[in-house]
């Protein structure tokens, strides 16, 4: 076993290595727009997993998918060249869903945010149900009062 600063490290070192392959090496044309932005190496250093995003519609991510594992073995073979490691490490791509979520999260808090300023202008001109401070004590009654009234 490597320590997890070692695989880190070279987690690191492949994510360059692959988008630096993507850029220059690899002329697939049905490789899109394509950004690495990730990459996770399990700690004996055998797995790595390439996250990555695309710029375009569903079928240019499906057509980049394929041209990434068309290219998966030369792209390990130059991981393996470029590190150095006695064993190269079997290289899974996987789009990442980080950008997608984030965008449902942002649709959510702009939703909330209309919801809560809607709530707020009807609150404007709202007026209590009941005695507009609830908590008040009652005037306390003027004896003297009463006893006028009794006479």
């Amino acid at each position: 076993m490597v320590d997890a600063a070692r695989a880190s490290k070279l987690a690191d070192r492949i994510q360059r290595i692959v988008a630096e392959m993507l850029e220059r090496r690899i002329k697939d044309p049905r490789l899109g727009f394509v950004t690495v932005t990730d990459a996770r190496l399990t700690n004996d250093l055998r797995d790595a997993t390439v996250y990555y995003t695309v710029f375009g519609s569903d079928a240019e991510k499906a057509a980049t998918a394929a041209a990434l594992e068309s290219a998966k073995g030369l792209i390990r073979s130059e991981v393996g060249r470029r590190t150095g490691l006695r064993h190269t490490p079997t290289i899974t791509f996987v789009i990442d869903e980080v950008p997608d979520n984030a965008r449902h999260i942002e649709e959510l808090l702009a939703k909330a945010k209309q919801a809560d300023a809607e709530v707020a202008r009807a609150a404007a001109n709202a007026r209590p149900a009941g005695d507009p401070d609830p908590y008040r004590e009652p005037r306390p009654a003027d004896d003297d009062d009463e006893d006028d009234e009794d006479e």
